[in-house]
């Protein structure tokens, strides 16, 4: 993984094991989270939420150590509470009071002055989406509000890391894809350092820059997303139902470079091209012109779902 900004990791973590009795939920675990938005992936019980748990300090490990922003986790002091954010996964949000209300006491109690702190819980309620309804009580809210609240609480003193415990849990697919595009913007552009844990590939795919894939305790691997790259891209697989020959040499008129022996409905054939939109347009102008039906279309080469199948499964 590529260094944040050539700067310090975000999180250093040596050898750390955590045990409750006879179970091993860490299990030597080292990594370095340098990227500005990491993702924390495993199924149920793998030790996401031990190790995020470590790294806030709300929990002693039995071995190694853990560095966060610089500063020494097992030995929380002000000033590392200060500079993070949490967001656990089952909120506890007290139902009695107002989203304004909650926000702006969480402002103080992480050292802002009150004036401070009524400012920027308006500020965070309106990145959230909850500027309308900030003088509600929080028990009237549907799930995927009190989630936003929950979010709005991590935010409100600017911390330097925010750490997400599951974010989009319970969550119909609207809420699920608002919490994500909230996710992807406090990093890409808020400059909020994001972990975030989940058990949806998909999830930390679309927020994140790079996974740490936990196993049983342990790190099973690492992998950069590159967004850019991605969105580049110019070599793309695509399924036809029709000629395949046919839509070769529509293809190759419009400029692409198709590969592939199918002869029949159901070929995978090879395009390429200088640039993602360019070859998209191709594609589609070229199953126009031979008459032939695009069944599947997906970048070349592994997806990131295929290079950590054995690691997640």
């Amino acid at each position: 993984m590529s260094q944040n900004g050539g700067g310090e990791p975000l999180v250093e973590i040596h050898g750390v094991t955590k045990r409750y009795g006879a179970i091993v939920a860490l299990d030597d675990v080292s990594a370095a989270l340098t990227e500005r938005a990491v993702g924390l992936l495993g199924a149920n019980g793998a030790g996401k939420s031990t190790l995020m748990r470590a790294i806030l300090g709300l929990i002693k490990a039995d071995a190694g150590s853990i560095r966060v922003l610089g500063i020494d986790a097992s030995k929380p002091t002000w000033e590392i509470r200060r500079l993070l954010g949490y967001m656990p996964e089952h909120n506890s949000l007290p139902l009695g009071m107002t989203a304004r209300d909650l926000v702006v006491h969480m402002g103080e109690l992480r050292g802002l002055p009150r004036r401070v702190a009524v400012l920027r819980a308006s500020e965070v309620l309106f990145q959230v989406g909850l500027e309308e309804e900030r003088s509600r009580l929080i028990r009237t809210f549907s799930v995927g509000m009190k989630q936003r609240t929950n979010l709005a609480q991590a935010i409100v003193h600017s911390p330097g890391l925010v750490i997400l415990d599951e974010p989009t849990n319970g969550l119909d697919p609207a809420g699920r894809e608002e919490m994500l595009t909230l996710v992807r913007r406090l990093s890409a552009e808020l400059g909020i350092a994001v972990v975030m844990s989940s058990h949806v590939l998909e999830d930390v795919a679309r927020t994140c820059d790079s996974v740490i894939v936990l196993r049983e305790g342990r790190v099973a691997a690492t992998r950069t997303i590159d967004h850019a790259a991605a969105a580049t891209q110019g070599d793309v697989q695509v399924r036809i139902t029709g000629d395949p020959a046919r839509f070769t040499q529509a293809a190759t008129g419009l400029g692409l470079t198709v590969q592939g022996d199918g002869d029949g409905d159901g070929a995978w054939l090879l395009v390429r091209g200088k640039d993602a939109a360019g070859v998209l347009t191709g594609v589609r102008d070229a199953a126009v012109v031979a008459g032939v039906g695009l069944h599947e279309l997906r970048p070349a080469g592994p997806t990131l779902e295929e290079s950590l199948i054995g690691a997640i499964g």
